[in-house]
């Protein structure tokens, strides 16, 4: 525990004694930029506040211990009980009505000019009902707000609000968490500390600070009720699950008690800040290991982490969907998309860890193109069993391999073990794709509604690691459409999968127990899956998208008839 007899001054002590903190001519604190020597097995900013010793981090130590503690309590807090919490019930029950009824009445008496309209009135409201719900609830509005390209443009765009920008707590209620958490009044650790939030979202909110040594940092402090209300909400969402089997299309494909137990693996995690800042020092080091130079983290301080507060460097640099100033700057947002394909997919198969909620809020871009990741509470962690699936689906993506493909989902348990992996291949046609352009509208719901029925009948379900995943695959779509449009989709790919065969080849062959020369790269099973003839070797993201919106349309069209 953090005392104000004790931190304040062995903080000034550590940094007055170190050669890289200076006074200016006023006297303030400042950073020299002497050789940071955690740069030798993390990726940071060349200079810093302090220079990390992971030998020496308390709260790295029990970092592993309360993670596995938090994924021991979901059993419990999703298991089946006859009477929910009766409270919070009423409350969730009461907030959501109040959103829906008037957008139904309207509805029903056709006030609505556009389904456009309608999309729009009741994303807005549901967006306010939400964040009146607190963390749970704004914690699935960000991963609908992620979901670009599978859920309505105009509930997209509304609940990318919640991402930081959620009303924020009072600043009494943050001062009495900072400094019951730190043990200290804030005047005794802080020479300044912003009232104002920089930025609010589900679990926590974040202020910009200047610590009693001179270091400036950002200091990020939970909301004080999150803990309980999402472990109530927890609760109240594992007894509804149950209900909503096979009475909402999109949930029974999901199965709902399946979603609640992955949403609670998630969440619980985000609770404790200690394990937060032990993500971002994993994430670091795998970066460095990986010499991902495009991507840095910021050094969460080594001694001010709690439960509830986390320190951390200040970066500076633009906002991910600041295109129109990073082009200004000279930064090529290409090669930002570029660097953060490779960097994603490389953590997530050779190291097993990734970052598991890239949105435009986590992470910004300095101004030397390098990418900053922010807020690391959700990180995918891949036991070596999952990892070498995930191998083995991306080689047989690059190789054409289809029932290799469908045998890695069953390794990852997106599909029963003992599935028949020919019937799979028969039943989804995936030995023979279909170009969704060539089909009418009707044609398109009814092979999508055939793709659902027979996906359940097998049995499938979406991994917590395989979630995260493809949600972060999503994200990068969308950051190709704004960032990239004009890219080569094909000559990436070509370009990712000879970048891995060249840095990981002898790794990636030696631990699937095959040998380099039965690798043959063979796209033409992506490019099926795009929709393009085998012989095209060039399709833009902007070419791509077009085809999309077609698709849509004749859906949309045949649904509104």
């Amino acid at each position: 525990m953090v005392t104000p007899e004790n931190i304040p001054k062995n903080i000034v002590s550590h940094f007055l004694s170190s050669p890289r903190v200076q006074s200016d001519h006023h006297g303030r604190l400042g950073t020299m930029t002497a050789p940071m020597t955690d740069l030798q097995w993390g990726n940071f900013s060349e200079t810093g506040p302090w220079d990390l010793n992971r030998d020496e981090i308390a709260w790295s130590r029990v970092a592993v211990t309360l993670r596995n503690a938090a994924q021991k309590e979901v059993p419990t807090l999703i298991r089946s009980r006859r009477i929910p919490p009766i409270g919070r019930l009423i409350v969730v029950v009461a907030r959501l009505g109040w959103a829906l009824l008037p957008w139904f009445v309207r509805k029903r008496r056709n006030k609505f000019a556009t389904p456009e309209e309608s999309r729009a009135y009741i994303s807005l409201r549901l967006r306010i009902a939400i964040e009146k719900l607190g963390a749970t609830y704004i914690k699935l509005a960000q991963i609908i707000s992620s979901g670009e390209g599978l859920f309505p443009t105009e509930l997209v765009d509304e609940f990318k609000r919640c991402r930081d920008q959620v009303p924020a707590e009072p600043w009494d209620s943050v001062r009495t968490t900072v400094e019951q958490d730190l043990g200290a009044r804030i005047e005794d650790v802080f020479s300044s500390f912003e009232k104002t939030a920089l930025a609010a979202a589900s679990i926590a909110q974040v202020h910009r600070a200047t610590l009693r040594t001179g270091e400036e940092v950002v200091v990020k402090v939970q909301r004080p009720e999150v803990s309980r209300l999402v472990r109530a909400d927890l609760r109240v969402m594992a007894w509804i699950a149950p209900f909503m089997i096979g009475r909402i299309k999109v949930a029974a494909l999901a199965n709902p008690p399946a979603l609640v137990e992955l949403f609670a693996e998630t969440i619980v995690e985000e609770l404790d800040f200690r394990m937060e800042a032990s993500n971002m020092i994993d994430v670091a080091s795998m970066l460095h290991d990986l010499d991902q130079n495009g991507y840095i983290v910021p050094r969460p301080h080594p001694a001010l982490v709690t439960r509830r507060v986390l320190v951390m460097q200040q970066l500076h640099g633009f906002n991910f969907d600041d295109v129109e100033g990073m082009k200004l700057a000279g930064i090529d947002t290409e090669e930002v998309v570029k660097t953060g394909m490779i960097a994603f997919m490389e953590g997530a198969l050779i190291h097993g860890v990734f970052h598991g909620d890239l949105h435009g809020g986590n992470l910004f871009v300095l101004t030397d193109g390098r990418t900053a990741l922010l807020d690391f509470g959700i990180v995918g962690r891949l036991t070596q069993p999952r990892r070498l699936a995930f191998m083995k689906l991306m080689l047989g993506a690059t190789t054409n391999d289809v029932r290799g493909q469908v045998a890695a989902l069953c390794e990852l348990g997106a599909l029963p073990k003992d599935t028949d992996i020919d019937a799979v291949i028969v039943d989804l046609n995936l030995d023979n794709p279909i170009d969704p352009t060539e089909l009418s509208g009707e044609e398109l719901v009814m092979e999508v509604q055939r793709i659902v029925k027979s996906l359940l009948a097998y049995g499938a379900k979406l991994p917590k690691e395989l979630m995260l995943y493809v949600k972060n695959m999503v994200f990068l779509d969308g950051a190709i459409a704004r960032l990239a449009p004009d890219l080569d989709i094909i000559a990436e790919l070509t370009n990712i999968t000879m970048t891995f065969t060249q840095r990981h080849g002898e790794r990636l062959f030696r631990e699937l127990g095959m040998a380099a020369a039965e690798f043959q790269m063979d796209l033409s099973g992506v490019k099926a899956t795009l929709g393009v003839d085998e012989s095209t070797d060039s399709l833009t993201y902007r070419e791509l998208q077009q085809r999309r919106e077609l698709i849509q349309k004749r859906m949309k069209d045949h649904l509104t008839r």
